[in-house]
């Protein structure tokens, strides 16, 4: 759980040991906004704070840190790579999982809201798993260490055709809200 929790503390994803995962990962091929660059903190479901960072890592390539108790915490720091893709009104970002979850790609929303949060969401593993049954996607469940779980194998066009649809916004699940960091 703690590969998405980097991310989605950008935290972004492993919440309950359910997690949705897809074979390939969004290209390379877009930047991410400038914005969404630079430090960013929280506080989690526990009080404790959570620190992010996110750099640049090469062309359209990006690297999150994450640090949970402190900046200091280089034990306790994750870091991740990850691409992202602006589809319709909303941005994704994808990273790779461990191998012990079956090493294929998650995918996460995110957005920049005008307060200067950096809001990110997971898909909701039951919504998914929905319309995998009915047809709309193809994929299998797998069991993981952390839960239930599963692998769409659809080509991502057809994924972010029915994400971008105002009629499934209710896929997206806030996972964790960031505030920009601010130097003390």
């Amino acid at each position: 759980m703690n590969v998405w929790r980097a991310v989605v503390a950008l935290s972004f994803l492993l919440l309950g040991g359910c997690l949705v995962t897809f074979k390939d990962p969004i290209p390379a091929n877009e930047p991410a906004p400038m914005p969404l660059l630079g430090d960013w903190t929280r506080k989690d479901e526990w009080g404790e704070r959570q620190y992010l960072e996110i750099s640049r890592a090469g062309s359209n390539l990006y690297k999150a840190r994450s640090f949970e108790g402190g900046k200091d915490n280089l034990e306790g720091m994750q870091e991740f790579g990850f691409t992202v893709a602006h589809h319709g009104r909303r941005w994704y970002l994808s990273a790779g999982v461990p191998k012990r979850l079956g090493n294929h790609f998650a995918i996460a929303g995110f957005e920049l809201t005008t307060d200067n949060e950096l809001v990110v969401y997971n898909l909701d593993i039951e919504r998914i798993e929905q319309e995998m049954q009915n047809g709309k996607f193809r994929g299998q469940m797998v069991d993981t260490p952390e839960g239930d779980g599963v692998l769409i194998t659809s080509p991502l066009d057809v994924v972010f055709a029915w994400l971008d649809d105002p009629a499934n916004s209710d896929v997206f699940v806030e996972v964790a809200r960031y505030q920009r960091s601010v130097e003390e």
